[in-house]
């Protein structure tokens, strides 16, 4: 158990889908040396399968949903391992030279078949026209309480920073046994084929301990990820999660106590057979629910009121803090290693 613990919170409602921050991820981490179907940082489309595909039920976590090693009863939930070409996908080379520089219509294609692969499902979702609806989920290392990673490690590869409860694995001890990868529910840990070890996102560890926030969060052209201490309650993250209780946990049933935490998308509503609004939101509540747990809807109702209240003109705390006018106020990352 760490001392304290560094949190994310992510507002769906304000992510675009740019994937800046999976290349700002990518650029700085995972870009070559057996990597290159790595993506730490990524944003998919939901409804979908997302990357790995099908991630969502390939197992992995806690089986009570406690999800404490050695707690006596809790255990670790079988997982499967994604596959490389099925559930990844290779990376491909694409036809620019034909489809950019010569003459004649030439659609871009891959030079090689692919069966998956990061964004497959890109902007698809579900339902019918004209109530069609999908939303950006992104997606990183949760840096769980209680990982079910570490747990499945036997050889002790795995741990949490006592200073900041950042999940790490310590590459002269594992082995590429690949327990881990199983017994993440979230498939967020990757083997690395050319180095015969796993690997995963680090949280920018070395740009937080000089007080920089996560490259992801950083370059965010939405300013839609606020990082601070999970105690500090001046910080986003507890005032989010804890004051104003709109920002939960994915899948929490898994029981790994996640720290990455998600505002709710809102939606339109639908329309009936005349083409005029129903009142109801396009993305079903039970959907929401089955992603974010049964504390959704009265986030959902919360976000709605507020934003009922700035629209009258009347002050909101949580839209000012949710809105970001200043992208520094999102971060706070000046007390490493000092309580608030």
């Amino acid at each position: 158990m760490s001392s304290r613990q560094l949190a994310m919170v992510i507002d769906l409602n304000k992510c675009i889908g740019c994937q800046t921050c999976t290349l700002a991820c990518k650029s700085q981490w995972t870009d070559r040396d057996g990597r290159e179907f790595m993506y730490w940082n990524h944003v998919e489309s939901k409804p979908g399968k997302g990357y790995p595909r099908d991630w969502e039920n390939a197992g992995g976590g806690w089986e009570s949903g406690a999800g404490a090693a050695g707690s006596g009863g809790d255990k670790l939930k079988p997982g499967r391992l994604p596959r490389l070409e099925e559930d990844y996908g290779i990376p491909a080379d694409f036809n620019y030279d034909a489809a950019l520089f010569q003459e004649g219509e030439q659609p871009l294609r891959p030079m090689q078949p692919m069966q998956w692969g990061p964004n497959w499902e890109e902007d698809q979702g579900a339902g019918e026209f004209p109530n069609g609806y999908f939303f950006y989920l992104p997606r990183l290392c949760n840096h769980c309480t209680k990982p079910a990673c570490l747990a499945a490690c036997p050889r002790q590869a795995i741990s949490k920073r006592e200073e900041d409860g950042i999940v790490l694995i310590d590459p002269s001890r594992c082995r590429g046994y690949r327990y881990c990868v199983a017994a993440c529910p979230y498939k967020k840990i990757y083997f690395n084929p050319l180095a015969g070890r796993s690997e995963k996102c680090i949280f920018c560890y070395p740009r937080v301990e000089k007080g920089i926030p996560q490259a992801c969060a950083y370059q965010c052209v939405g300013r839609a990820r606020h990082v601070s201490w999970l105690d500090d309650k001046a910080g986003a993250a507890w005032r989010l999660v804890h004051e104003w209780k709109v920002a939960l946990p994915l899948h929490p049933e898994h029981g790994t106590q996640p720290n990455v935490y998600y505002v709710p998308p809102l939606s339109t509503a639908t329309f009936d057979a005349e083409g005029k609004p129903t009142g109801t939101p396009r993305i079903p509540a039970d959907y929401l629910v089955s992603l974010f747990g049964p504390g959704v809807q009265a986030a959902l109702d919360t976000l709605r009121r507020e934003i009922a209240r700035k629209e009258k003109g009347e002050a909101s705390e949580l839209m000012d803090l949710l809105i970001a006018y200043r992208h520094g106020d999102m971060f706070r990352l000046d007390r490493l290693g000092s309580q608030p």
